[in-house]
């Protein structure tokens, strides 16, 4: 919701600032209301699309393990669906539907979905508009109508995990479990569903405090793992995040262990 007004606001300004400079040019050029209103609306657009555009391009890119993951090999073939790629590895009965962390181009969970897809879970990696969950929360529908898993399951980092958790919220009957990264529901989920929590105790970005609170809207039977010497960025391979802490294991350690207790809840 914070992410919306904060879109809404920006237009806002972006017009606003359109009618200041048409304004100044109509005291130098008298224009009849019609034209100034047209002036207005074009620069107000161009200052909101201009905006937009530098926005959804400053985000974290996937390094090289990343990319590499995203080409098929022996064990997983990787293809490109509407929106997402598909990591099709030996599991035949159980779809993984992962909603990428804010900003953060969603290639960059290609390691992850790697592992899970090699050792049973066939993985969606979701690309989401401007690099943002919140904006592109029921992508999931698409993806499961166009397969025919017995079991499917959402998955999401940081931002992409609370939009998961709205998608699980507002269709309880389309999946069987959730999947939280360093991530927490603020929308109350339904008793049947399985769900994974998981955090680096290095975590410096996952806000503890609203984590805490939000722990009421999950589950009863929600199981918790916290990652030894992990931290929020090493869920994904895209490098250091802002303010995040400093990991004491590696991005292979941590993507196993979160790999293995997504697999662990799919097998119960």
């Amino acid at each position: 919701m914070l992410y919306i007004l904060a879109v809404v606001l920006t237009v806002l300004v972006s017009f606003l600032w359109g009618f200041i400079i048409t304004h100044f040019i109509n005291k130098r050029k008298k224009l009849k209301t019609a034209v100034r209103f047209l002036i207005s609306f074009g620069i107000g657009l161009a200052i909101a699309a201009g905006g937009g555009v530098a926005y959804a391009l400053d985000c974290y890119h996937p390094d090289s393990t990343a990319l590499k993951a995203m080409k098929s090999n022996a064990d997983v073939t990787v293809t490109a669906e509407d929106n997402c790629w598909l990591f099709d590895g030996r599991g035949e009965d159980t779809l993984v539907i992962f909603y990428p962390g804010g900003k953060v181009d969603a290639r960059a969970y290609a390691p992850l979905m790697q592992e899970l897809a090699v050792r049973g879970a066939d993985c969606c990696l979701v690309d989401m508009p401007a690099n943002m969950a919140v904006f592109g929360i029921d992508r999931a529908d698409d993806i499961i109508a166009a397969h025919s898993y017995d079991h499917v399951y959402l998955a999401g980092h940081s931002m992409g995990g609370a939009a998961a958790a709205i998608y699980c919220s507002n269709n309880p009957d389309k999946t069987d479990g959730l999947i939280l990264l360093a991530a927490y529901s603020t929308k109350e989920l339904d008793e049947s569903l399985k769900v994974l929590s998981v955090y680096g105790s290095e975590d410096k970005v996952l806000n503890m405090k609203e984590y805490e609170k939000n722990k009421a809207e999950l589950p009863e039977d929600t199981k918790e793992l916290i990652i030894e010497g992990g931290c929020h960025g090493q869920f994904g391979s895209y490098g250091e995040q802002k303010g995040d802490g400093k990991a004491s294991i590696s991005p292979e350690a941590q993507r196993s262990a979160a790999a293995e207790a997504v697999l662990e809840l799919i097998r119960e």
